[in-house]
């Protein structure tokens, strides 16, 4: 009976579930690295010969790669991260630098929007993303590390904002409005008009990083916390990712509202029960993610 009375509600779930819930695993990318593993999507900067740079053409499938993520349901965690020991040189001064100078102001404003809405689909999808840090991190590259939630850096890490130093403003990608929220107006202000590379140890100081890493232990550090956070409560988590994002033009009264109704939402999964049943029986809740 029970079986019978469930099948109506199955099938719309499902019905549901199929337009808005979609696997990750056995996507292919082109322009660089990516794979699931165990709820973490690591997407991997594959350029080691040139630093690797972006193009036209990474800019435009990263951007796509995280919007398809708000629909990811095997992916709880992104990993961030550079192949050869860099990060990322920011745009390729050949495919990208040169080919703008040649463009004009719709084609210019196409391709400034298009790396803004990298951004934005990085901010809004649900999974906290982990960016590690190694070596060279500059000018988009360095934009990609800072729309990341966590950042893992090494000592020999240099991260620099560097459109000035191409006579280009500081206001790029967002800079303008993030910065300032991880490093302090003055930080990033003097980031932002000197265009100077940070050692790791000084952008860890400035609040840049939320720790630095011995180079060697990088990548298994940094795919640790990422499994740690993918472990987590994954619905609650995204709810703390859209409220981070969602608060910062808000007033203090409506983002303690707005917080109210997240909260209510998430008491309300079975991830909640979970973490008070294993609480009871004195164990470590496993969570779901529903």
């Amino acid at each position: 009976m029970n079986d019978a009375m469930n099948t109506p509600a199955q099938a719309h779930l499902a019905a549901l579930s199929a337009g808005n819930r979609v696997a990750l695993a056995g996507y292919e990318a082109t322009h660089f690295g990516c794979h699931v593993e165990a709820g973490v999507a690591t997407v991997t900067l594959n350029r080691p010969e040139r630093k690797n740079p972006l193009t036209f053409a990474s800019y435009a499938e990263l951007r796509d790669l995280f919007h398809r993520l708000r629909h990811a349901s095997d992916v709880h965690v992104v990993l961030l991260q550079g192949a050869g020991g860099n990060f990322c040189s920011g745009g390729d001064v050949h495919e990208i630098i040169g080919p703008l100078l040649q463009l004009k102001a719709p084609e210019l404003l196409m391709f400034t929007r298009m790396t803004g809405e990298l951004v934005k689909a990085m901010r809004h999808c649900p999974q906290p993303i982990v960016a590690a840090v190694d070596g060279v991190c500059a000018g988009a590259g360095a934009i990609l590390a800072m729309a990341s939630d966590l950042r893992l850096g090494t000592a020999r890490s240099k991260t620099a904002f560097l459109f000035n130093r191409v006579g280009l403003a500081g206001c790029d990608m967002g800079a303008c409005a993030m910065l300032p929220r991880i490093v302090g107006q003055g930080r990033a202000s003097e980031w932002l008009y000197t265009g100077r590379a940070l050692g790791g140890e000084e952008a860890a100081a400035w609040g840049f990083y939320n720790r630095l890493v011995a180079p060697e232990a990088l990548a298994d550090d940094a795919l640790k916390l990422a499994r740690d956070i993918a472990a987590g409560p994954t619905f609650a988590n995204g709810i703390t990712k859209t409220m981070l994002h969602q608060e910062w033009d808000m007033s203090l009264d409506a983002a303690i509202e707005s917080e109210a109704q997240a909260q209510a939402i998430c008491m309300l999964t079975e991830d909640f029960r979970r973490a008070y049943d294993a609480f009871v029986a004195k164990g470590k809740p496993v969570f779901k993610g529903d």
